[in-house]
């Protein structure tokens, strides 16, 4: 078991400085991915490894949600540059270059030609976006720590290290998949309508930040979400890229109607009963799929694998 809890409490007190002059609002905000995180790690099946469910874990898994919304500031440019895009996927522009690869160059490559196809459209990587190469990344990384715990534990060594590794890994994986969740990452229609727009939708650059922040925030408790996470079974996924492309191209249907909710004041203040219940589905399906990546990894982590000998 890790003691989890110094090691929180010396990180949350180092950062308080930096935290009270900026505060960046991406994502759900901290409060939805702290939320997102914690769920899903309390609610892994009882065979995944006891120090991932309970205890000091899940702190660390709460506080590490919103972690690389930390990366994202001006005053580690080149840091924000280079993983700002892994947070969304314009699937519009994305899906002109046909089925998507697996793998993150293969994708780069087809954007390259896309582009020279298309001159005025920006489809660099930066534009389009890669939110589904990152979570299929870190979940391999989160599987092969796994395996390597698998092997502490066959030889009787201590797993320490390796349970750290897990939880950061878990807690990474976390963030994008909750990103994942929320329809504005998915689409052109990040924060407020382009193009035709014949139902009236916002045009203001607000509605991103007010959904998923200060919404969650004033009005979202994790007791609303606990009972939507704890009444979906735990899966294990045959294909966790092709699990994960349903479950983003579901979030993709609902860009629309979180207009529509908007519209209707949904998002506003205390906002509707329809915008609640919205924003805690959206939030419940962003740990079930996080707790099935999760589980699936550990799983997975058991296949025999043919070592790497550099």
């Amino acid at each position: 078991m890790i003691k989890f809890g110094g090691v929180v409490r010396f990180v949350v007190a180092a950062g308080l400085v930096p935290l009270m002059t900026v505060q960046p609002s991406f994502g759900w905000g901290a409060d939805g991915h702290s939320m997102i995180n914690r769920l899903a790690a309390a609610n892994l099946p009882h065979d995944v490894p006891a120090f991932l469910r309970n205890g000091g874990a899940l702190d660390a898994m709460a506080y590490l949600g919103p972690e690389p919304d930390r990366w994202r500031n001006k005053a580690e440019s080149e840091l924000d540059a280079v993983q700002a895009p892994d947070h969304f996927i314009d699937l519009e522009r994305a899906d002109m270059v046909g089925t998507l690869p697996k793998r993150r160059y293969d994708f780069i490559r087809d954007l390259a030609k896309l582009q020279r196809e298309h001159p005025r459209l920006p489809l660099s990587p930066e534009k389009v976006g890669m939110q589904p190469w990152q979570v299929e990344e870190v979940y391999q990384r989160l599987k092969v720590s796994f395996r390597e715990y698998r092997k502490l534990i066959a030889n009787n060594e201590d797993t320490k290290p390796a349970e750290l590794a897990i939880v950061y890994y878990a807690a990474w994986l976390g963030h994008y998949v909750g990103d994942g969740s929320m329809p504005l990452h998915t689409s052109i229609q990040y924060n407020g309508w382009t193009g035709p727009n014949p139902n009236g939708y916002t045009t203001e650059h607000q509605i991103h930040s007010k959904f998923e922040s200060r919404f969650v925030a004033a009005n979202v408790k994790p007791a609303d979400v606990a009972p939507l996470v704890e009444a979906a079974q735990p899966k294990v996924l045959a294909d966790e890229w092709a699990d994960y492309m349903t479950y983003l191209r579901h979030t993709y249907s609902l860009v629309e109607k979180t207009y529509q909710i908007d519209k209707a004041g949904g998002f506003d203040g205390a906002g509707t009963a329809e915008g609640k219940a919205f924003t805690e589905e959206r939030l419940a399906a962003g740990a079930i799929e996080l707790r099935d990546m999760i589980y699936t990894a550990w799983l997975r982590s058991a296949d025999p694998v043919q070592e790497f000998h550099g």
